[in-house]
């Protein structure tokens, strides 16, 4: 028996493709560009994005909004770091070593001694990195090797913006490498140096004139930190995080503005006055346009024939407020925050929503926290270890030898959050220590805090509220340190008399 199919041959085919690669009429107007690299997109289109980035961040109060949640969130007073070096062979602590270290650490990251500007403390730096990322897709950090300002470390970080390294500029180093978007790369793609421009392409009012000269000074990779989120595999340049969003704030913005005129408008339309056909009011007429004055609390008297028509013209409708909440739940996907973060709204939401918000925010936050910290701080920090010791700042003993031992004892404690439900969180958590499954430290961690600070403060309390007769109400048991053998104080240190290992 002859079978019979209601579609043609070509029909079957397209049946088994995928149906979002398929052409209709319903995706005729859905144009594509041939696959392209991600340096071939970023190339031509960079430079507007960033720009168009920029000006929302100036002029739109969500994209601020968002740039400062990013900020706030990843970076908040700062990222502490809590050095964890460890004997060799007992895995105690290195105490004095260890104060010696946090003690240096925080003294560099004054103004004065951690920019080559002086006017950024370290805290300040992280601020206007992670803003920057975010705000134009990239920035730049170059080590410079120099002591600044009171510190004995001879170490000091340049903010460059991304500007400075000229997307457009493509060639061939005579040593062989590629120059892709101003960065110098080996076969293996591995970047070896940045050729910055000596000036501000836009600053044309200070110094340079209106046609500042093109000037590059090659870098050394060793020497400058490029941060930015990779997306695709070889990518050489950052895009700015509102890029997918730039679209939709931009008519959102149009709409919203376009409201507001609507409503001033309407506002200040009282009414019209309808005569008889041919006739003009007795007020007269200029311009040829009939001109009646209206002032508040009046009255007047109208001629016969005359009346008023008051229009209807509510501005903004019903539908205002909806479509805005549709358009910012958009741009808050776009950018990774929770609608309630971006737009300041908790009207919609209850308890559970809230909570279910505020948890998955916290999870992308931990997730930039991470990228920050193993891109900038890690990296800066390794390079001060170097500096300080080779400076005899520091006196640490082997480093020469096994650097690796202090580099990587860092402990990174990056902001953390409030409980978003005391009472029942607190109680999970002594739950779970108590099982083992976590630790005091990590539940302390988790909220931002340093665990050796709030015992050494704890015990400070209690010794305190001991000596005056005071009780505590706590369960808290403040345990005295184990006696240890004299190790070398962070003084010596500092000076150059290390202890033994």
């Amino acid at each position: 028996m002859a079978r019979f199919w209601p579609f043609g041959k070509k029909q079957r085919k397209q049946a088994r493709a995928f149906q979002g690669a398929l052409t209709s009429r319903l995706t005729g107007d859905w144009v594509t560009a041939n696959s392209a690299s991600q340096d071939s997109e970023i190339r031509g289109s960079l430079s507007k994005l960033r720009n168009r980035s920029r000006d929302l961040v100036r002029n739109n109060d969500y994209a601020r909004q968002a740039i400062r949640t990013i900020r706030n969130n990843v970076v908040g007073q700062g990222v502490q770091m809590q050095s964890q070096v460890r004997q060799p062979r007992t895995r105690r602590l290195e105490t004095a070593i260890n104060d010696a270290i946090e003690s240096k650490w925080v003294e560099w990251q004054r103004k004065d001694s951690c920019h080559v500007g002086g006017t950024l403390s370290f805290a300040d730096i992280e601020r206007l990195l992670i803003s920057s990322v975010a705000e134009s897709g990239e920035v730049f950090v170059r080590i410079v090797r120099q002591q600044m300002g009171r510190s004995r470390v001879p170490l000091a970080l340049q903010i460059i913006e991304s500007d400075m390294l000229d997307e457009n500029y493509n060639a061939r180093a005579s040593n062989g490498n590629e120059i892709r978007m101003s960065i110098e790369r080996d076969a293996w793609g591995r970047p070896q140096a940045y050729h910055v421009l000596q000036n501000h392409p836009g600053d044309y009012t200070f110094g340079a004139g209106a046609s500042p000269r093109v000037e590059r000074i090659r870098i050394p990779a060793d020497e400058m930190i490029h941060l930015y989120i990779t997306e695709r595999p070889d990518q050489s340049r950052g895009i700015p995080w509102l890029s997918a969003a730039i679209s939709r704030i931009h008519q959102m913005q149009g709409y919203e503005q376009s409201e507001v005129v609507a409503a001033r408008a309407t506002a200040a339309l009282m009414g019209f006055i309808e005569t008889p056909e041919g006739e003009l009011p007795a007020e007269g007429e200029q311009n040829g346009q009939a001109v009646t004055d209206f002032e508040p609390g009046v009255f007047k008297q109208l001629n016969p024939g005359e009346r008023v028509v008051v229009p209807q013209l509510n501005r903004p409708g019903n539908q205002f407020e909806p479509f805005m909440r549709v358009m910012l739940r958009g741009i808050s996907a776009s950018c990774g925050i929770s609608f309630e973060s971006l737009s300041r709204d908790y009207s919609q939401s209850n308890y559970s929503s809230s909570r279910l918000s505020l948890l998955e925010d916290r999870d992308h936050w931990r997730v930039l926290q991470s990228w920050l910290i193993s891109n900038l701080h890690q990296r800066v920090f390794e390079e001060f270890l170097e500096m300080a010791t080779l400076s005899g700042a520091l006196s640490l003993p082997g480093y020469e030898i096994q650097p690796e031992r202090y580099q990587s004892a860092a402990r990174w404690l990056p902001r953390g959050w409030a409980f978003v439900d005391p009472v029942k969180e607190v109680a999970a958590y002594k739950e779970a220590i108590k099982a083992g499954f976590i630790t005091v430290a990590d539940v302390v961690a988790q909220s931002g805090g340093d665990f050796e600070e709030i015992m050494t403060q704890r015990q400070r309390e209690i010794e305190f509220a001991e000596s005056l007769g005071v009780e505590l109400d706590t369960t808290v048991v403040a345990e005295q340190p184990h006696e240890e053998q004299e190790r070398p104080t962070p003084a010596s240190i500092e000076e150059g008399q290390g202890g033994e290992e």
